[in-house]
C-alpha cells in the first residue's frame, strides 16, 4: 500500500466531517502537526472530539483550534499548565467536555484500539474519581478497572521522514504519540519534514508502517 503524497495541508484534511473523533499527536509542542491543525482549523469542522495529550497551548496550533469553538469535548492526560488559557477559559465556562486520563492509559487505549483489543483492566485510577462508573476486577489480588479503547475517525500526526510509500520515522519525544496514534485511526494524515525515495529509510529505524498511513503532506 502507498500513501497519498500532497503538498496542501487543506486538502489533507478536506474531508474530516462534523462530529469526528480527531488524534491529534504532540507531546506538549513536539511533534505537534501544527500545519495539519491549523488547516483543520481554517476548514471549520464543529462539534469535534479531539485526543491529545494536552490541551493547548498559549494561542497557536491546538489552542487556537479550541478557540474557535468547533471542538465540543477533549480527551487528554494534562489539561491544564501554565499556558493553557484558551481551555481554562472554554472549560470554566462550560463550553467544552474535559475527560481525563493518565497518560499511561491513554497511549494504551489507542494502542489497544489499533491492535483489536475490546478492553483491558488497568490499576491506574482505582480508587479515585477516574474508576466510578468503571467495571472494577480483582486479580491476583491487585484492583484494577476496565478501560476501552479510543478509536479515530482520523489521526493527524508529525513524523520527521517519510519515503514514498509512507513509512515513517519520528525525533525524539515526536513519537511518543504519533505511533499508536496512527494505528487507532480509520484515517491517518502525517505531515513531515522531507520525502526520500522508497528504500532510502533504514528498515531498522522505521516505526510506524506505510500499511497505516493514509496521506503524507510535505510541510
Amino acid at each position: 500500500m502507498t500513501a497519498q503524497h500532497l503538498t496542501d495541508p487543506a486538502e489533507a484534511v478536506a474531508d474530516i466531517p462534523d462530529g469526528a473523533t480527531v488524534l491529534i499527536g504532540g507531546f506538549g509542542l513536539a511533534g505537534q502537526p501544527t500545519e495539519l491543525i491549523d488547516a483543520l482549523r481554517e476548514h471549520g469542522a464543529a462539534d469535534l472530539t479531539v485526543v491529545n495529550n494536552n490541551a493547548g497551548n498559549g494561542d497557536h496550533g491546538l489552542a487556537a483550534l479550541l478557540a474557535t469553538g468547533n471542538v465540543r469535548k477533549i480527551i487528554c492526560s494534562f489539561p491544564r499548565q501554565s499556558d493553557s488559557w484558551v481551555f481554562d477559559d472554554l472549560y470554566r465556562t462550560g463550553r467544552i467536555e474535559l475527560e481525563v486520563v493518565p497518560q499511561g492509559n491513554l497511549a494504551e487505549r489507542m494502542r489497544a484500539a489499533g491492535a483489536g483489543i475490546g478492553a483491558f483492566f488497568s490499576p491506574t485510577g482505582v480508587g479515585t474519581p477516574l474508576a466510578e462508573g468503571k467495571e472494577q476486577r480483582t486479580i491476583d489480588g491487585r484492583d484494577y478497572v476496565l478501560e476501552h479503547p479510543i478509536k479515530g475517525d482520523f489521526a493527524l500526526i508529525k513524523a520527521h521522514r517519510a519515503d514514498r510509500m509512507g513509512n515513517l520515522v519520528y525525533r525524539k519525544t515526536a513519537r511518543n504519540f504519533g505511533p499508536v496514534m496512527a494505528t487507532a485511526a480509520t484515517t491517518t494524515v502525517v505531515q513531515v519534514s522531507e520525502v526520500v525515495e522508497t528504500g532510502e529509510l533504514d528498515p531498522e529505524n522505521v516505526v510506524t508502517p506505510s500499511i497505516f498511513v493514509d496521506r503524507v503532506v510535505l510541510t
